[in-house]
């Protein structure tokens, strides 16, 4: 136990690296990780059941794992934090993916996987990411929480209005239960399992595996995508990679600026710009290959797949640069701790 322990806090340490190595891995080798887009079975909302799907609601399941009833009494006493930062998740990241599909010109299809990806809820990496840059993690944990509970409403809400311009018909039903397949009901179970079993000895051990193991799973989940999609990553251009840093990046800027606009704290100011810039877009690259009505628009799998490769990178590089920020700051208060000593 202690060994896979060791091994979850390397894969949390080092998640960029992983994922990248197995993106790139991928990208060469395709079939490595085809199985990921196995599918497995078609609900009732004609979605096609993946692979995926499964590798997702084990990702949300292990978010439920660390949600104690805790948790959420800390929201209930920090509902202005939790407040800005729904109404910064559902309200930068989709107008922004729209003006930017409307500012580059992107073709329909490829708008509304950028939409997409707008729409979904911030993604449990965020959380890891949260905690490697000092931010402030209960926080971090709310927002996801909140945001992915309000996920089988807002994205499919948000998607059929952003779209409407567009010649592309947006139906919120296989969407919503598409989510709430793969998102809601795993973390739910997780909860359960953990104010079921939380004080046990040995489910506290577990509970330290989980994170490398949802570090796993977002790199199967961006293996899966670059494997079936990561051949068409420059048949659109380079305006494809263009929109997804401008998306992302602004997501950063926009969020901290909201922080920072309500007066929070350094360590709130962090989290929420990770969450507002880093969306689950793992999630939306699966709604795209698996929702029955996106089956007409394969090229919003592109920019989805993009994304969910990009965000899980650059989220730990602002993570990391975050952390070494205040390592350089923390020198430079101890050099000058040590000059007051000394003319002392």
């Amino acid at each position: 136990m202690k060994a896979l322990q060791k091994v979850s806090k390397f894969l949390s340490d080092y998640t960029s690296i992983v994922v990248i190595a197995i993106a790139v891995v991928t990208f060469f080798v395709p079939g490595m990780m085809s199985w990921v887009n196995h599918k497995l079975f078609v609900d009732f909302a004609s979605n096609k059941f993946t692979s995926q799907s499964i590798i997702i609601g084990i990702i949300m399941f292990s978010m439920g794992l660390t949600l104690t009833t805790q948790d959420f009494k800390i929201l209930a006493k920090r509902p202005f934090d939790i407040c800005v930062g729904a109404i910064a998740q559902y309200l930068i990241m989709p107008f922004l993916a729209f003006a930017i599909t409307k500012v580059l010109g992107l073709s329909d299809a490829i708008g509304l996987g950028l939409i997409l990806v707008g729409c979904c809820p911030g993604g449990v990496s965020s959380n890891i990411m949260s905690y490697l840059c000092g931010g402030d993690v209960a926080f971090s944990v709310g927002m996801t929480t909140v945001s992915t509970i309000l996920s089988p409403f807002m994205t499919p809400l948000l998607v059929s209005l952003l779209a409407s311009g567009t010649h592309i018909s947006i139906k919120a039903l296989p969407m919503f239960v598409s989510i709430v397949e793969t998102v809601i009901l795993p973390v739910a179970v997780g909860f359960l399992f953990n104010y079921l079993f939380g004080k046990k000895k040995i489910f506290a051990e577990i509970q330290k595996i989980m994170p490398g193991i949802a570090v796993l799973g977002l790199a199967c989940v961006v293996g899966g995508v670059v494997s079936s999609q990561g051949a068409k990553f420059f048949e659109s251009g380079a305006v494809i990679f263009v929109a997804v840093l401008l998306h992302n990046g602004l997501g950063y800027l926009l969020g901290y600026g909201a922080g920072k606009l309500v007066g929070m704290n350094t360590a709130k100011k962090r989290t929420i710009s990770i969450e507002v810039g880093m969306q689950n877009a793992g999630l939306a690259t699966n709604l795209a290959t698996t929702t029955a009505q996106f089956a007409s628009t394969p090229e919003s799998a592109i920019i989805c797949a993009v994304s969910c490769t990009w965000h899980s990178i650059s989220g730990t590089l602002l993570a990391g640069a975050f952390a070494l920020k205040d390592k350089i700051k923390g020198k430079s208060t101890d050099t000058e701790n040590e000059d007051v000593q000394q003319a002392e």
